[in-house]
């Protein structure tokens, strides 16, 4: 007897549903959304940042080509006249004003003597009259800010703020708050990728030309200079307006600033030096002052060699402080207290003395500004700016090749990562995740509320969608693709 075989009906097709991570790649998709739109919309700051700071450490090499007449001597070596006479040839020069600091900085450097004049107390800037330690001739006047040329001050506030003034911060601030994200982010996409160290610094270049061989370089070479980029984003932060100012309160806290000598001959206690920079108001004199070539002696003598800045006593009760400034080689910023009637050091604060946080505070502040360590310094910090530009490129590179090309699916650039399923999250995940943003939103507000608002805005495109989704039958969305930033 035989047996018709039975025919089965095909299955009825699954209703397709919108692309979305889940399960265990729900951490990884998160990261690769988040890496691509704070990539996508934090680039032009960074490239903005990068140009900027690219301009402003090459400020060494350009002053002593614009400013050779003032800040170099002719001809180098001998015996120096005694500073009190460069001090009186520089108030020959410059009659008015009142005498606020003098740098002496030897070598082949002329002698800095600024003077303070009411225009120009309001933008924090003085005269500069330049000296030949060796002969006593007067090089030069400029007007200085924080002892930099005028050239130095400009590219150091295009850098801030784009002379843009308090607005104009807030895309410094911006930048230094999401590139330590964007960066660590991006490690963490590229090592789930290559997942040793080997390959992790080394580009796919057994890759074909395209997407692979871009995202390879643009992986490897972020891998490179992962270090050096957070700690660009973590010396900005820390004098910026909103960050920079929980930072500082941290500091006080922990009792952790920089101590200042004590100029009070009444032994008054010192405050905590502060200002940008390095910088800050310092005790004005009311006559040209006396006996600076006994303070500088006694500092000499008590230790104090190389570089210094010497500022005269604001009246009879105080008395001269004199400061290592050697920011090439930071173990020599100690200070001195001279009364010079005794010829004694009244106080004295070493760099041996300084809290842990102040002395990283320093040294990580002259890195960014590739004032440590001199020339090496400046190339570090060029390599860095350049390196960033060209991930920047490769990631904008793999935005636009991911884009479609297929008749009646083209566009100028690829879709956005998967969104996140929150449903198959565990409930401790979100709730802890939710305390360490505002935690670090609260301390880093140019990142908290960008991050808010691109969750809100987020979470309201996906409700809106799915609900269009669900009116339509639900059809599937378009594939997306991933990141053009790290993945």
């Amino acid at each position: 007897m035989s047996v018709t075989p039975e025919v089965t009906a095909p299955a009825p097709a699954s209703t397709p549903v919108p692309r979305r991570a889940n399960g265990g790649s729900a951490f990884g998709a998160l990261l690769l959304r988040v890496h691509f739109y704070a990539g996508l919309m934090i680039a032009p700051f960074l490239i903005v940042a990068a140009v900027t700071g690219l301009l402003f450490v090459s400020t060494p090499t350009l002053d002593r080509i614009i400013y050779a007449d003032e800040l170099l001597v002719a001809d180098a070596g001998g015996d120096t006249v005694p500073v009190s006479q460069q001090l009186a040839a520089a108030r020959a020069a410059h009659p008015e004003g009142t005498i606020t600091g003098v740098r002496v900085k030897g070598g082949e450097w002329t002698t800095h003597v600024d003077f303070s004049v009411p225009e120009l107390a309001a933008a924090e800037k003085v005269h500069t009259v330049y000296v030949d330690p060796y002969t006593g001739a007067v090089t030069g006047q400029l007007t200085t800010q924080f002892g930099w040329t005028p050239l130095q001050a400009w590219l150091d506030v295009l850098h801030r703020d784009l002379h843009l003034g308090p607005a104009g911060n807030l895309y410094s601030e911006l930048a230094a708050s999401w590139l330590w994200v964007i960066a660590l982010g991006g490690i963490v996409l590229w090592w789930r990728r290559r997942r040793t160290v080997r390959k992790l610094f080394a580009p796919e270049l057994s890759a074909r030309k395209g997407v692979r061989r871009t995202r390879g370089w643009h992986g490897a070479v972020g891998a490179w200079l992962l270090v050096g980029l957070l700690g660009l984003s973590a010396t900005g932060l820390t004098w910026s307006n909103y960050a920079g100012a929980h930072f500082g309160l941290l500091i006080d806290q922990i009792k952790g600033g920089t101590p200042s000598v004590s100029t009070a001959l009444t032994g008054a206690p010192g405050a905590e030096a502060g200002g940008h920079h390095g910088g800050g108001a310092v005790p004005a004199t009311a006559t040209d002052p006396d006996g600076i070539d006994t303070a500088v002696t006694v500092a000499r003598d008590n230790g104090l060699d190389g570089p210094v800045s010497i500022v005269p006593p604001a009246d009879a009760r105080t008395a001269w402080k004199v400061s290592q400034i050697d920011t090439q080689f930071p173990e020599r910023l100690d200070s001195v207290a001279v009364d010079t009637a005794t010829g004694t050091v009244t106080d004295r604060v070493d760099l041996a003395d300084w809290p842990f946080t102040a002395k990283l505070t320093n040294w990580g502040i002259n890195a960014h500004m590739g004032l440590l360590f001199g020339p090496v310094n400046q190339i570090v910090l060029a390599a860095l700016a350049l390196g960033l530009l060209c991930i920047i490129f490769w990631g904008y590179r793999m935005w636009w090749q991911r884009r479609p090309t297929r008749d009646g699916r083209r566009a100028l650039a690829g879709a956005a990562p998967a969104r996140v399923d929150w449903r198959t999250v565990p409930a401790w995940a979100i709730v802890t995740g939710i305390l360490v943003v505002f935690a670090i939103g609260w301390a880093l507000p140019l990142f908290g509320i960008p991050l808010a608002a691109f969750v809100v805005v987020d979470a309201i495109v996906t409700t809106v969608r799915d609900r269009r989704g669900n009116g339509r039958g639900d059809r599937a969305e378009v594939p997306v693709s991933p990141a053009p930033t790290g993945s």
